[in-house]
């Protein structure tokens, strides 16, 4: 990939969204032309189809660079896991103080393409928060080893907190987890399990569904018989109300054509958390939903009034 220009100065919220948008026009779990054949293979193939990890088709080799979006002050890592697997990951430090200096993001992905096409949205995060940005790339993704299923990733997120918590700049800052779609799903069960320990102090969910068993008949409506077949669960809807102290915004694109604005609607209402701020983006689709005005804003918001507070 050729060098892009260096993104627009702080708080030009649109070019660099847009920007990452290029990167983000990714199918989510399969396009509509693989309906018929997820029908036949979706028990025996369903990983395949749910991690489409070589999409685009370079996706395993070519993983965007942060110099390549003006990025300079970040190390590029690969992180063991406890069951052998390689991790490769960005830590991306602010170009400046900011409202969250003391701020760590922990961002995961979607379920196609890698960490380097998400590198805009990171860009921005840092230049808006001034905070930490921490990407990792799932198992079998990119330019880590491995392949993705549900417990090899809930794996691979509890190592990347882990390892947050045991460096020597990011063990003392809040973290805050954010999750795209199935990155969402990751999110949830990584906080879940963490909420005890203190040190995560805001959770943001972007366009993420109730189950797989539930999403397959909207994405595989042929298949949609087959969906108790599906060993791959995700069950937000089961783990999001054990969530009660941690702060959780949810952003919802209302015209998300891959999982239905309803999911998002329905963890907010099952939510338990103290304190939730429901957000929506009324032309927001799954994969640009980061591009519509409003979405930055209302993260910074959150961040400065949920998660930073009385610390200003």
């Amino acid at each position: 990939m050729s060098e892009s220009p260096p993104p627009p100065p702080s708080w030009s919220i649109t070019g660099m969204a847009n920007n990452a948008v290029q990167f983000l026009r990714l199918p989510v779990i399969a396009s509509s032309g693989l309906a018929v054949v997820a029908s036949g293979l979706l028990y025996f193939k369903q990983n395949e189809l749910i991690y489409p990890r070589n999409i685009p088709a370079d996706a395993r080799t070519n993983v965007p660079k942060p110099r390549q979006f003006g990025i300079t002050n970040y190390e590029e890592l690969q992180i063991p896991t406890p069951d052998g697997e390689s991790l490769h990951a960005l830590f991306i430090r602010p170009t400046r103080k900011g409202v969250a200096s003391n701020v760590t993001v922990l961002m995961f992905h979607g379920n196609a393409g890698n960490i380097g096409h998400r590198i805009p949205i990171a860009r921005v995060m840092q230049d808006v928060l001034g905070c930490n940005v921490f990407m990792l790339e799932y198992r079998g993704y990119g330019l880590s080893t491995g392949v993705p299923d549900e417990a090899g990733l809930k794996i691979d997120a509890q190592t990347a907190l882990d390892y947050l918590r045991q460096r020597a700049e990011t063990s003392n800052t809040k973290f805050v987890v954010y999750g795209q779609s199935l990155g969402g799903a990751v999110s949830i069960n990584l906080v879940a399990e963490n909420e005890d320990k203190g040190d995560i102090k805001g959770l943001i969910l972007e366009n993420t569904f109730l189950s797989i068993r539930k999403l397959i008949p909207t994405v595989f409506p042929p298949a949609r018989y087959l969906a108790r077949f599906c060993h791959q669960y995700w069950t937000s809807e089961e783990v999001l109300p054990k969530i009660t102290k941690i702060p959780i915004l949810f952003l919802s694109g209302l015209k998300d054509e891959i999982v239905p604005p309803s999911n998002m609607t329905q963890l907010f209402a099952i939510c338990q958390s103290e304190r939730k701020v429901w957000r929506t983006l009324p032309n927001g689709a799954h994969n640009d939903s980061v591009a519509e005005p409003g979405y930055f804003e209302h993260i910074h918001s959150f961040v400065k009034e949920e998660v930073v507070g009385d610390d200003q």
